[in-house]
């Protein structure tokens, strides 16, 4: 059974802490997450993950009731949840540096 669900998020357990994108957004997109508004700050691609409420650096990140990672910082409700911001505690999470060339965080 599903914990939440509109036409822009999924939540499949109650145990998540982020949201599913079921479509994508563009910049500036307003989302109604609860007794909150959130605007997006960037464009989000169908399947990207947003905080369902305020997750403290360290805390493991919870997607489908299963644990993908560690946010590396602070991390705000309605936030994107992504490589900048998370780390896998399975496999060494890489992202882009300045150079754009891909670099290990772990």
């Amino acid at each position: 059974m599903l914990a939440e669900q509109n036409e822009f998020l999924l939540q499949i357990s109650e145990q998540d802490n982020v949201y599913v994108l079921m479509r994508a957004l563009p910049k500036g997109a307003r989302l109604p997450l609860g007794e909150h508004t959130i605007v997006c700050e960037t464009s989000l691609g169908l399947g990207h993950k947003i905080a369902a409420r305020a997750i403290a650096a360290g805390e493991k990140i919870i997607k489908y009731g299963a644990p993908i990672g560690s946010a590396l910082r602070d991390i705000h409700l309605g936030e994107h949840v992504h490589l900048h911001n998370i780390k896998s505690d399975y496999i060494p999470t890489y992202t882009l540096d300045e150079e754009r060339s891909y670099v290990s965080q772990s």
